[in-house]
């Protein structure tokens, strides 16, 4: 893989360049074709570790010559992404400013989707992408170990350019969870401005909420709390009789815990003047955000969404026409593409057949 993989970036990076390189990592149909062509007939959790895996390895000692550098990787690796990125930033004698920039979108997007998607998928892979112009691409995986699932999520610089809305060039899952709080939807827009304001507001007055929330933690299981801003005027009405069967953060516990109140004490001191700086706040995580985001919604109406923000299923479409029909044109484009990319690899014959013979199916 990685004597094939240096040649296939080769030929990707003389065709498009370096930055486009990058942008095509970020597409889940991109990189899904970019592994069964260089071993992979099924998108299986290790197509992501091995190709992100085999990539870093085949361009190892030439990242200067193809203009691409990768980061991190699987378990421990994932987190020395920063240091790594620090250690490129120092050695290419990149603007300090551009540098700390990639450090900190890396880690942003490891947060982002370990806090602000909360779809049952622990992430324990991260790897990052970038180029001397400074264009980055993530593809980080996570594992649901009640489901033995995996999903991939990808990220891309000119999609993110709002890291807590919307950031995602695409998402590829096996399934689609039916309950989900997804705060980077646009749908939760509310939320987002509710939580920070709350912060803003003070220690004091958040845990006011929170305290209500605490007296009323029994009826709120069975219950969703509707209404109505000041404090211990809650609207409850029987959870049959709303629409909300699906309610995620309602069944938090959301009992007295120490170190919640620790967090929130220390943001609500910094007073975050965005969502984003807000999540930045170290030590902000799912359970700092989850309670937030039931104040927001049960004191202030404020819904998020619980839609999942996985898109694909399969690279293409399926031939059931599950979860969409094939698109037979960017089947057709992606194949073409690639078979250009492996005639042009410097590899022996047998090789370069193999590689075909693995892109189309045979």
């Amino acid at each position: 893989m990685g004597g094939l993989g240096r040649e296939m970036t080769r030929v990707l990076v003389e065709e498009y360049g370096p930055d486009e390189f990058v942008r095509r990592i970020s597409d889940p149909v991109w990189f899904q074709s970019l592994g069964t062509v260089l071993a992979f007939d099924w998108n299986a959790s290790g197509l992501t570790t091995i190709l992100t895996a085999a990539l870093k390895e085949a361009i190892r000692g030439s990242e200067r010559d193809f203009g691409i550098f990768i980061c991190g990787g699987k378990g421990k690796t994932s987190r020395k992404t920063p240091d790594e990125i620090s250690g490129w930033g120092r050695r290419l004698g990149l603007a300090e400013a551009l540098s700390a920039n990639l450090v900190y979108n890396s880690r942003m997007a490891a947060k982002v989707d370990s806090a602000l998607v909360q779809d049952g998928f622990q992430i324990y892979h991260h790897a990052f992408f970038f180029s001397q112009n400074g264009s980055w691409a993530v593809v980080q995986q996570g594992m649901n170990q009640e489901e033995q699932t995996a999903r991939r999520y990808h990220w891309h610089s000119e999609k993110a350019s709002d890291l807590v809305c919307e950031p995602h060039a695409g998402i590829s899952s096996q399934s689609v969870g039916e309950r989900v709080l997804n705060l980077v939807a646009e749908k939760s827009a509310d939320t987002r401005a509710r939580s920070t304001e709350l912060v803003g507001a003070g220690y004091a007055p958040l845990m006011k909420e929170i305290t209500i929330l605490r007296r009323h933690r029994s009826e709120l299981s069975r219950m969703i709390a509707l209404g109505c801003a000041g404090g211990e005027q809650l609207t409850l009405l029987k959870l049959e009789d709303t629409e909300f069967t699906d309610h995620a953060v309602i069944c938090e516990d959301f009992g007295k815990s120490k170190y919640l109140e620790k967090i929130l004490g220390r943001v609500t001191d910094e007073k975050p003047e965005n969502y984003e700086k807000l999540l930045a706040v170290r030590g902000v995580g799912p359970k700092t955000v989850r309670a937030l985001a039931l104040v927001a919604e049960v004191i202030y109406g404020a819904r998020p969404s619980y839609e999942d923000p996985a898109r694909y299923s399969f690279a293409h479409g399926g031939k059931d026409a599950t979860p969409y029909p094939v698109d037979r044109a960017t089947y057709d484009r992606t194949i073409e593409t690639l078979a250009r990319a492996v005639g042009r690899a410097r590899m022996s014959p047998p090789e370069k057949d193999q590689a075909l013979r693995n892109l189309l199916g045979e």
